[in-house]
């Protein structure tokens, strides 16, 4: 433990990379998958690794299905509380992108405990704790171990009803795209480790990384939605592009039309961002086609690593304003349509 008189650890200093950042870059995933054989799939296994979807989802009955996921990283702020209410708010993500309600959550806790005091470890739970009461579920256990790098997260368990249950996989010709959060936290981060953030730059940061997907349940109900996913750590371009290999279709994006948060696009055209978005690029750039005279800026948006981002909606064109209806009733003003889905293969960004 450092001494009294040693300066205070940033959380962000003990990490070499912070939030959905740090997640294996999409390339070596698929490298490590490819070596895992092929396990048990019983007939109740609604939702499994096929698709690389948002969770697991398992049939119990003919009414419910259980939805099933984990997510953890290192920190991307440094107040302890923000960030395991950040943690938090993206593991529970993936339950509401598959149009699942959540039941119950686990926390996952590695601590550095040569290093961070017990007040500050107890924070980040209590940050996380926070969240799972505002979505109305317990935390009813966990594990902890002692690690070098701070890690905490959540396994998070939900229902959803088996005819319900949105995948990345189903998406249609003609489907108009819905983008529920605007693009940029991977930039706010990186400008936020490199101390150049403003006050209200962290502001905006903690607006969009600790609000929950709610509208997922609500649009599960909805025939017209016919794929979901929510938008994190591979970017939008990433997570567009799974979207349409599990579809088997292709994808068009209006740049002009992404909703982006204002001081993000000040900071990345100034040349910030983080460095999983090159990682990302280098793994999935192939599939992508800019508009002549895209400038790079505009490529690190794109594949910028979005924690606790948006729900990525494809849904059919006379469902439009009633998705949006639903985003808007949830606080989510900035929703936007910023592309289709077409025949063919790929992302063209136009």
């Amino acid at each position: 433990m450092a001494n009294d008189t040693s300066p205070p650890l940033r959380l962000t200093q003990l990490a070499h990379g912070g939030g959905c950042g740090c997640k294996i870059s999409p390339a070596v995933l698929n490298q490590i998958l490819a070596q895992v054989g092929t396990g048990i799939v019983p007939p109740e296994l609604l939702v499994g690794i096929e698709s690389s979807d948002d969770a697991a989802v398992y049939r119990l009955n003919d009414t419910q299905a259980l939805v099933a996921t984990t997510d953890f990283f290192t920190p991307i702020v440094d107040d302890p509380h923000d960030f395991g209410r950040i943690a938090a708010t993206n593991a529970l993500s993936d339950v509401y992108a598959m149009g699942g309600k959540p039941i119950l959550a686990l926390a996952l806790v590695g601590m550095p405990l040569d290093k961070l005091p017990v007040e500050t470890i107890g924070r980040i739970i209590e940050g996380g704790a926070s969240v799972c009461r505002a979505a109305g579920i317990p935390v009813a256990g966990g594990h902890s171990i002692d690690v070098v790098e701070p890690i905490y997260g959540l396994v998070a368990l939900g229902l959803v009803h088996p005819d319900r249950v949105k995948k990345n996989a189903a998406a249609q010709a003609g489907d108009v795209l819905i983008l529920g959060k605007p693009l940029g936290i991977g930039v706010l981060s990186a400008a936020l480790k490199q101390g150049k953030l403003s006050a209200e730059g962290y502001a905006e940061m903690l607006r969009w990384t600790t609000r929950l997907n709610t509208p997922g349940p609500q649009l599960a109900e909805m025939a017209g939605v016919h794929a979901m996913t929510d938008v994190t750590g591979f970017g939008l371009a990433g997570h567009l592009l799974e979207i349409c290999r599990g579809s088997k279709l292709g994808a068009t994006v209006h740049f002009a039309d992404l909703p982006l948060i204002s001081e993000a696009l000040d900071w990345v055209k100034a040349g910030v961002a983080t460095g999983a978005s090159t990682r990302n690029w280098a793994s999935y750039g192939a599939d992508v086609t800019l508009p002549e005279g895209c400038e790079i800026w505009q490529q690190k948006l794109l594949t910028d690593p979005q924690t606790a981002g948006g729900l990525l909606v494809s849904c059919a064109p006379d469902c439009v304003d009633t998705v949006l209806a639903c985003f808007r009733d949830e606080g989510f003003d900035e929703a936007k349509i910023i592309g289709e889905m077409r025949e063919g293969s790929g992302l063209r960004v136009i």
